[in-house]
């Protein structure tokens, strides 16, 4: 519908050279009473042209030649919104469309040629993945297909921290277990990382060096272990979820190829870093933000910054069009710094876009699960995947707004009714196959012959939600949205849903029969691909 309408407005502007001054933007009203689409161009030309909007927009619409067997109605409504009403006719050629392209209608081919990197998850190695770290991993595969399906080559990164006092702790953590286990009493501090994971890592060590390791002074082969073992685990976790990275950007390896000091320089030879109380400043006042921040600490272990803006310039150097990082809103006021530091060293920061999201909180029993992982007091993603399967899982941590916290309500979850977002979009696709079933049982086919029979306003309706479908995929790609395929999902099966309960199919005369397994059939389509974006199952059975 978009489409149709961009062409009769481009043909227009030749006329009126004036529709070229401002962006023309259509969207789907929120009444349903004031047409299909709708733009607001006449308002925005109000002081451009000198003249009111109605006046505007009533010019407009005579210089619009569009085929009448397309646009049924064109109407100004309130201060000068113009408003568009499609034929049934018009609209049911969607079904055609998507028959002919199945499971790649949606796709988009803007982005083809474009590379993006998406960096997600990116936990420390200190744990297991927690529910915490659930919805990072789940927003960035999913913002991954969203730039897949509008053309973008992909490549999903973790950002592998392995360096740093928290790794130190790590290892301190798992020493001291060995020890235990060896038969000394240790006294855990807070500190400490105090996990069943700790114990079984530190057992494997008792188990291949047996207490050759009691006397060694440096954590550095317990950290070791540690690291191996739990990421082993994290990229298992991830393989449970259908989460395949491409790359693991090994921290460490900025060090031994000594990009953090060739950054060190550059900042140097910029003017823009100084030392003060035996640390290193960076001068974030003369890039734009409120004020310096170390680089180096006094003790000489760089904090966060410096090793993120030299990871960073990794990025650039690879040559991806789009940079992408999935944060949660911790880092709310530490990511401008980063940025400004690599548009400092001369990169495009323009090209980073990051993600915040809002954290997570489990709901069981109506009660909040508290939880901390340093005291091992948590839900890990693996105990969630287990116990309300993947694809809940999946769904549950796209539904909302990545600035809306997230209340994940384990009761609901399990919930197998039409309570659970899930199960309702699920049972919509299956309920589609047994009806698919059930009219071949009875010789009757889907036929794009008498498409215009489709007329009543279950079926209309049911046809316009269907004509969105792609610019929904494209919007939220490039706004990094996935909760609005959730949102665009639900709506279409509950019009589905509608159209069941209003027209029948079987006992009904063959012609219209037909059309309308045609559209349950481009229905079962969108919602299978809509799916298969956020990394969902579309089950025949249930």
């Amino acid at each position: 519908m978009k489409e149709y309408l961009k062409n009769i407005f481009e043909e227009a502007a030749k006329v009126s050279p004036y529709l070229n001054e401002k962006q023309i933007a259509f969207s789907v009203p929120n009444q349903k009473g004031h047409g299909d689409l709708s733009t607001n161009i006449a308002m925005l030309l109000t002081k451009v042209l000198k003249k009111k909007p109605r006046e505007i927009a009533n010019e407009i619409i005579e210089n619009l030649n569009y085929d009448k067997e397309v646009i049924e109605k064109v109407e100004i409504a309130g201060p000068g919104f113009i408003n568009f009403v499609f034929t049934p006719k018009f609209l049911s050629k969607i079904i055609i469309q998507i028959d002919k392209e199945k499971s790649e209608f949606g796709k988009s081919e803007k982005y083809i040629g474009k590379s993006a990197n998406v960096e997600f998850v990116s936990a420390n190695p200190t744990g297991p993945l927690t529910v915490g770290h659930g919805r990072n991993a789940i927003i960035g595969d999913t913002v991954s297909n969203l730039l897949e399906w509008v053309g973008y080559s992909v490549d999903r990164e973790y950002y592998f921290n392995n360096a740093g006092r928290q790794m130190r702790v790590l290892g301190e953590s798992v020493q001291l277990r060995y020890r235990e286990l060896l038969g000394e009493e240790i006294d855990f501090t807070d500190e400490h990382y105090q996990g069943e994971y700790i114990k079984e890592v530190a057992q494997l060590l008792v188990d291949e060096y047996g207490d050759k390791l009691l006397n060694e002074k440096d954590e550095s082969v317990f950290k070791a272990k540690a690291e191996s073992e739990i990421f082993k685990e994290i990229k298992e976790t991830l393989k449970n979820l259908d989460i395949e990275m491409k790359t693991f950007f090994n921290e460490d390896s900025l060090y031994k190829d000594k990009k953090i000091e060739s950054v060190l320089a550059e900042f140097k030879d910029k003017g823009l870093s100084y030392e003060s109380d035996n640390a290193v400043w960076l001068k974030l006042t003369e890039l734009g933000n409120e004020q310096d921040k170390v680089m180096v600490k006094a003790t000489g272990e760089p904090t966060y910054r410096l090793p993120d803006i030299a990871y960073h310039t990794t990025k650039f150097d690879r040559g991806y069009d789009k940079i992408i990082d999935v944060f949660g809103s911790d880092h709310n006021a530490t990511f401008p710094d980063v940025k400004a530091g690599v548009g400092a060293l001369g990169f495009d920061a323009d090209k980073i876009d990051v993600l915040i999201y809002q954290f997570v909180t489990i709901i069981e029993k109506g009660k909040v699960v508290k939880m901390s992982t340093r005291k091992a007091n948590y839900i890990t993603l693996d105990e969630l995947t287990e116990s309300v399967g993947k694809d809940v899982v999946r769904y549950f941590f796209n539904m909302r707004s990545l600035s809306s916290h997230l209340n994940f309500d384990i009761d609901l979850a399990k919930k197998q009714s039409e309570e659970n977002p899930v199960f309702y979009l699920q049972y919509a696709h299956a309920r589609i196959s047994s009806i698919l079933r059930m009219t071949k049982e009875q010789n009757l086919l889907a036929s794009m012959e008498n498409l215009e029979l489709l007329n009543t306003t279950a079926e209309v309706n049911l046809m316009k939600i269907l004509h969105q479908f792609c610019d929904e995929v494209l919007y939220s790609a490039e706004s990094y949205e996935p909760h609005r395929i959730a949102n665009y999902l639900e709506e279409l099966a509950a019009s589905f849903h509608r159209f069941y309960t209003d027209c029948r199919i079987l006992g009904t005369e063959q012609k219209l029969a037909e059309a309308r397994i045609a559209l349950a059939m481009a229905t079962q389509f969108v919602i299978r691909n809509g799916l298969s974006i956020l990394g969902v199952t579309a089950p025949d059975r249930m």
